[in-house]
């Protein structure tokens, strides 16, 4: 399986995608969503599910991974610019925006991209895909633990995408 995305060029994720960009929800949060394509999934493939984590954010937080977007029952090999906020044919979970260091962004606002914001200098981003033989029984606003506990025994391949910003 390999994953693409127009919106990183060259290793860094291009300026729209983040708080260098245009589009914020009503807390300043960045919700221009970025955008992938997903080729040579494995045959049986019913859906996809995401996660985009930033693991430079660990000394920043705390202690703990900053989610940006997870999201399942992704039935299409494609999603383009800022589908977090225009579709509605797959479901997205909570991210960190949703927690004390996020500023407490209500579940419903941060159950959509909340893009990259690094606060002491650039960080690597992770879009991490999972190919599955199953629809997931999830609804939005859905916390990522409970997507991964029914992905299990379920992943047919994963791929990871990775971009600077």
């Amino acid at each position: 399986m390999l994953v693409t995305s127009t919106g990183i060029l060259n290793g860094k994720i291009k300026d729209e995608y983040g708080g260098r960009g245009k589009q914020f929800n009503e807390n300043g949060v960045p919700n221009f969503s970025l955008p992938f394509k997903i080729e040579d999934a494995p045959e049986n493939t019913v859906s996809f599910a995401i996660v985009l984590d930033d693991k430079d954010a660990y000394p920043v937080t705390g202690g703990f991974v900053w989610v940006h977007w997870v999201a399942g029952n992704i039935t299409r090999n494609e999603l383009e610019d800022n589908e977090s906020i225009t579709s509605d044919d797959f479901v997205q979970g909570s991210n960190s925006w949703m927690s004390v260091q996020g500023g407490n962004q209500s579940r419903e606002l941060s159950s959509y991209y909340g893009g990259m914001n690094p606060p002491d200098r650039p960080h690597i981003y992770e879009l991490h895909v999972y190919a599955l033989d199953k629809l997931l029984n999830l609804g939005n606003g859905f916390y990522m633990n409970e997507m991964y506990r029914q992905m299990e025994g379920h992943v047919l391949d994963e791929y990871t995408l990775k971009g600077l910003y």
